[in-house]
């Protein structure tokens, strides 16, 4: 350091001073300004980026809002659709039951109808079988008592005998 001090020559200093402050105009002009534009771009680019990053996570938070509604709403829909479907079902079954019910009474009573005619037709034959079998029956005592003439004076004055006269 004291070489430099002792050798100190003042038009080299000067040229030195007159060329770094040539450079560093010459820089300023040509470097500086498109390094610190570049730099300005940059800044402003990340600010940008920052800010559609923060817009960009609103959205997200309201979209998730949005989802988060949404999904509310479908679950209450679901609910609801789903007690309908129940209430449907029920009803369904209740009047399945109903008309179970209706058409068991329907058959009874038209198999108590049916039992009731087959009775009365049953009823019917019997009596005509009786009634049959009875004229038979008489047809052949009649000619039996007919046939023989004491047997026919003895009925008709037991018949005379069983009218009353008034």
């Amino acid at each position: 350091m004291e070489k430099l001090i002792n050798q100190f020559e003042f038009g080299l200093f000067f040229w030195q001073v007159l060329i770094f402050v040539g450079l560093i105009l010459l820089l300023k002009k040509f470097a500086w300004k498109p390094i610190l534009d570049a730099v300005n771009e940059r800044e402003e680019g990340i600010k940008n980026a920052l800010e559609s990053a923060e817009n960009a996570r609103k959205e997200m938070q309201n979209l998730q809002a949005d989802n988060q509604r949404i999904l509310n709403e479908a679950r209450a829909e679901r609910d609801a659709m789903l007690k309908e479907a129940r209430e449907m079902k029920e009803k369904l079954v209740a009047d399945a039951k109903s008309e179970a019910q209706a058409q068991g009474l329907k058959m009874i009573e038209q198999a108590k109808a049916a039992i009731e005619s087959e009775k009365n037709a049953a009823m019917a034959e019997l009596k005509l079988q009786v009634s049959t079998l009875s004229l038979s029956i008489a047809e052949k005592l009649l000619k039996d008592e007919l046939s023989n003439t004491e047997a026919q004076t003895k009925l008709v004055e037991k018949m005379l005998g069983d009218v009353k006269l008034n």
